[in-house]
């Protein structure tokens, strides 16, 4: 195969000026040895300051221009220092924080003393580089060294932020440093392996809960570096090896080392053990993985894993991260408490784009080609501008920059335009289509109903309870999701969730101001397991949460459940003042169409916990409008009245409109259900959901489409989502009944979609429910196509905890396609028995064929 040419290099070549000159398939084989440590810093070195080669290239000098300003700000600040200070208006001793963007700003200093391009008073200046030893001896002296009295306030500066900065700038000053200051180094590295107090003995502890994931990731990267600098080849073996464990899949059924943080075979994320979280926790796992193959790049085979790593790290790319990109936004199922944060999802995707580009160079042939074209389509497709600038390394800047001009890179989207991904292991679904992507959050007694942490995400409690998105092509997302959205729709009245009418209460407003619940004798503290559990990310008390699928089609199932706060807290097992809310109960599914998404939702009731039951309301959806859009609101009944916004009785279908954007929604209603159409002005600040956010009001143009169920009632509904919809499309749904509910209930949910030949089942009971002429015995989500004389199915357990379904369908003669050894089949009168081997698939759906006769 004829490699790609990036740079005028070869295809598997690290961008310019790189120390590793050779790319994964040819890389000379060899043991180990100083050279390589050496070429582990030079890798470092050139991977944040670049090279006179990259560094001269006019894409480079914005990112050249930055580090020089950015140091010139700190040295500034440097001069203006007061007592108890390095840096002016960050005082020392008692801020973890301050004391991280101490060591960050001393790093951004040595950093502009290596990078070419620099002006002749900063580059190699020895003068500039003795001030930062000597700040970093101060700081060790005064603030760092003393164990007894460091670690305070949030364990990750200890272990992971300030290690990180210190490692950089060493790193950084590694030429001059056993000159000007001797010893520092070895008392540096002592201190950070001593502040590694989740770990055993200074090092890593695989089995910590602390050292997982992207920490892990973060914490083993430090740890090679400082080998280098050492000269202690163990450390980096060791590290380089404990990193390793996080490139595996986790198998939740026997986690390694009981870790459940990383990627799964699904494509899901996860991190705390329970928090889907690809686009923050996974994102920097993305980002320090790719970063360590570039520092470790033409070392010994034992450091050196690119061959290994490339094409799992290429699969992370696109199995995990694609789906989760809408046009250049990443969605924010996968946030955890990051969506309260302004930045938004155009900005997450830069540094996605920055690690792609790194793990294009670092990739040979196809892959490569495939990596690159990502990136030209992650750019292309966005409504926001990418800024290179904003990039680590300049080098990657300028393979950027020949890549997005290379003619020969064809932009192309890995996750498809059309497809459907079922994120069992973390609860989320995307469904991806021409123009359009649906994103459903679910939970279970595995999955998070939610994230607070820290004062981020202030009114989480129903983003995981059925909360959907609906992302619509063409738009700036950050003018409709986002921060934004979070501030001016009610946390009450989430799309897609079914909630009490209660106020609840923020974590700070529940515990006096403070951001967690403190109560040490009863085992809540700042980082406590109990504080995880019950404030942080309470997880559901339901295991039925899933759903099947089948190529471009899924359906999704959950049962709302009270969290774990609520149950414990009902029994005694935690403290009575912990803030604990019980919620509604309701069978739910989700069924993802090419032109729809409906939504059923049966046995719509409140806790069976309160004698007195509260209203309920369901939001069906909640979409938002600049204000001085031209947004409309229509419908009609089942006589064909035109109706407006308002409460209807009886609705047939309701189009929302947003003419200046050139956007729609619609709705068809496909059961009876008395329906609220509002539009109105709502306002907020961005502080209300973040408290470290900026006081910034918003105010936008907030529709809803709500049903209320009367306290005491027992509900039902049946919906479809239909983007892109106008009046006439919307009026087939009732005229040609394309879509028919075949059953809506507490027990079973189906759908059968004339149009497209597809029958969609979830059964919640462990009693068997017959749809038509198929018969399933317990709980499990079913999709049947039919296609001339095949019928292909998908089948999946979404409690994860049945051994066996079996489904017997009649009517019809039919045989089984392929053998599995998870499949049998059994003849019976009138048609056929298909046994369903579901053990230990966490979710996955088995596909099966069958060919009448």
């Amino acid at each position: 195969m004829q490699r790609r040419t990036v740079l005028g290099l070869g295809a598997g070549t690290v961008a310019v000026g790189m120390g590793a000159a050779t790319g994964p398939g040819h890389r000379a084989a060899h043991a180990a040895g100083p050279e390589d440590r050496t070429r582990i810093l030079a890798n470092v070195v050139t991977c944040f300051a670049g090279t006179t080669v990259a560094n001269g290239y006019a894409e480079a000098k914005p990112r050249i221009d930055a580090i020089v300003a950015t140091a010139r700000s700190r040295i500034k600040a440097l001069d203006a220092a007061g007592e108890n200070e390095v840096f002016a208006g960050l005082p020392l001793g008692s801020s973890e924080s301050n004391l991280t963007a101490t060591f960050t700003r001393l790093a951004e200093i040595a950093l502009v003393t290596r990078t070419p391009g620099a002006p002749a008073d900063l580059y190699r200046s020895e003068d500039l580089q003795l001030r930062v030893l000597d700040a970093l001896a101060l700081v060790h002296q005064r603030h760092y060294g003393d164990q007894a009295a460091g670690y305070y306030g949030n364990w990750f500066h200890w272990e992971i932020g300030m290690p990180t900065q210190i490692t950089r700038a060493l790193a950084l000053l590694q030429p001059t440093l056993d000159d000007l200051r001797p010893g520092l180094l070895d008392t540096y590295v002592a201190s950070m392996d001593a502040y590694l107090r989740n770990g055993v003995n200074g090092d890593v502890d695989l089995t910590s809960r602390f050292h997982t994931g992207a920490n892990l990731a973060d914490i083993t990267t430090n740890r090679v570096i400082q080998g280098a600098l050492l000269g202690d080849d163990a450390r980096i073996t060791k590290a380089v090896r404990d990193q390793l464990t996080v490139y595996a899949d986790v198998d939740p059924g026997s986690p390694v080392n009981g870790v459940t943080d990383g990627f799964y075979a699904d494509g899901s994320y996860i991190q705390h053990d329970s928090v889907a979280y690809t686009g923050q926790y996974g994102k920097s796992l993305l980002e320090r993985s790719v970063q360590l193959l570039k520092f470790v790049a033409g070392t010994g085979t034992g450091w050196d894993r690119r061959a290994e790593l490339v094409p799992v790290v290429h699969g992370w790319v696109a199995g995990s991260f694609a789906p989760v990109i809408f046009q250049g936004w990443l969605m924010e199922l996968v946030k955890g408490r990051g969506v309260s944060r302004p930045a938004g999802g155009y900005a997450d995707v830069v540094s996605i784009i920055e690690s792609v580009t790194d793990l294009s160079t670092l990739a040979d042939g196809e892959p490569a080609r495939q990596l690159a074209g990502y990136v030209k389509y992650l750019v292309s497709s966005s409504r926001a501008d990418v800024e290179p600038a904003s990039f680590t390394s300049p080098q990657t800047i300028v393979a950027y920059a020949q890549l997005l001009a290379d003619p020969q890179v064809v932009a192309v989207d890995l996750a498809g335009e059309r497809a459907s991904f079922a994120f069992n292991s973390m609860e989320r679904n995307v469904h991806v289509r021409p123009g359009w992507a649906f994103a459903l959050s679910r939970n279970s007694e595995r999955i998070s109903k939610y994230e607070y942490m820290n004062g981020e995400n202030l009114r989480p409690w129903f983003s995981g309870e059925g909360m959907h998105q609906l992302y619509l092509g063409g738009q700036d997302q950050s003018d409709v999701h986002g921060v934004d959205h979070l501030t001016v729709v009610s946390p009450y009245g989430l799309a897609g969730t079914i909630v009490p009418v209660q106020t609840r209460r923020t974590v700070p407003q529940a515990y006096d101001g403070q951001r967690w619940y403190e109560n040490a004798e009863a085992g809540f503290t700042s980082s406590s397991e109990n504080q995880n559990t019950y404030v942080y990310f309470p997880r559901g008390t339901t295991d039925h949460s899933g759903g099947a699928n089948l190529g471009p089609y899924s359906t999704a199932t959950m049962a709302l459940s009270d969290d774990v706060t609520w149950r414990d807290q009902l029994v005694g097992k935690i403290p009575a003042e912990i803030a604990a809310y019980p919620n509604a109960r309701a069978s739910r599914s989700w069924f993802m169409f090419d032109s729809e998404v409906v939504l059923l939702a049966a046995g719509i009731s409140d806790s069976p916990d309160l004698v007195t039951p509260r209203r309920l309301r369901t939001t069906i959806d909640a979409r938002i409008a600049e204000v001085d859009d031209d947004v409309s609101v229509t419908g009609a009944d089942r006589n064909g009245r035109q109706v407006g916004a308002g409460s209807h009785d009886d609705l047939a279908w309701a189009l929302w409109q947003n003419r200046t954007a050139r956007t729609s929604v619609g709705y068809a209603f496909l059961a009876s259900t008395p329906v609220t159409l509002s539009s109105q002005q709502q306002s907020g600040s961005r502080r209300d959901v973040r408290l470290s956010n900026p006081d910034t009001e918003v105010t936008k143009d907030v529709f809803a489409v709500e049903v209320d169920h009367p306290a005491g009632s027992t509900d039902q509904l049946a919906v479809a989502l239909v983007p892109g919809a106008d009046a006439d499309r919307l009026g087939q749904y009732e005229s040609a009944k394309m879509i028919k509910v075949l059953s809506n209930t507490e027990a079973v949910q189906a759908v059968e979609h004339r149009t497209l030949g597809i029958t969609m089942i979830n059964t919640f009971s462990d009693e068997p429910s017959r749809v038509h002429t198929t018969t399933i015995d317990g709980v499990a989500s079913v999709i049947m196509v039919e296609s001339g004389d095949l019928l292909r199915l998908a089948v999946t357990d979404p409690t994860t905890n049945r051994e066996r379904v079996r489904i017997e369908l009649r009517g019809r003669r039919w045989q089984l396609l392929g053998e599995s050894d998870r499949l049998r089949s059994t003849p019976i009168p009138g048609g056929l028995r298909l046994d369903v081997d579901t053990r230990a698939l966490h979710g996955a759906s088995i596909p099966i064929t069958l060919r009448r006769g």
